[in-house]
């Protein structure tokens, strides 16, 4: 069956010190390698009730490891493609750009540190893509969690300053002045410095109470 639509995760392989590395004063090493390995397979399974209700072909993009270690980590359903060299943008646009030229109407991408993410908001983001040529989900730093598109536009990924406050800003401001269609998602909060954990624990402790 021929997927028109993608969703693209850029993951890292969990090595001890290279994950999560804002963690690392309050986790340690090896709580913040953890906790990335447990939000990758939180945000996974999100994906799978996306799969539940929407035919969907996913691609994670790995830096770090290698295919057969992403294989063995997070299984044989998807397809793995090194991320490559580049700043964020750079490969975010790689990644865009491929799945346009093999013939994909509507790509999403996003990253796993979103735990609030759920497959009902994956599933919302390509239907925007129906109207919208652009999707974006803020997050509560100012950056986003995601980002859609139904055509490539390289401008959105060129000179914006990547982990800062002003990234959703910058990308929207863009995207105006592009006359771009855009539609917005609700605000949630990735995981990235201490003071974040408290999100990932109340989820947790949510879905131990419902299971």
């Amino acid at each position: 069956m021929t997927h028109r639509d993608r969703l693209i995760i850029f993951a890292r392989y969990p090595e001890m010190g290279k994950a999560k590395t804002r963690l690392i004063p309050a986790l340690g090493v090896e709580g913040a390698t953890t906790l990335y390995r447990q939000l990758a397979e939180h945000t996974l399974l999100q994906v799978y009730q996306l799969q539940l209700r929407h035919a969907v072909c996913v691609e994670v993009r790995f830096a770090g490891g290698t295919r057969e270690r992403m294989q063995q980590w997070l299984g044989q359903d998807w397809m793995y493609t090194e991320q490559g060299e580049g700043d964020l943008g750079a490969r975010m646009a790689r990644s865009l750009e491929v799945a346009v030229v093999s013939g994909i109407t509507r790509t999403v991408i996003i990253g796993t540190d979103c735990p609030q993410l759920n497959g009902a908001i994956l599933e919302s983001a390509f239907q925007a893509l129906d109207q919208h040529d652009l999707v974006l989900g803020p997050a509560t730093d100012g950056g986003y969690y995601l980002i859609g598109l139904r055509r490539f536009v390289p401008e959105l990924f060129v000179d914006i300053p990547w982990s800062t406050a002003v990234v959703f800003a910058q990308t929207v401001a863009i995207a105006q002045q592009l006359q771009l269609a855009i539609a917005v998602l609700p605000t949630l909060s990735d995981i990235d410095y201490p003071e974040d954990l408290a999100i990932w624990y109340a989820l947790q402790q949510c879905q131990s109470s419902n299971p």
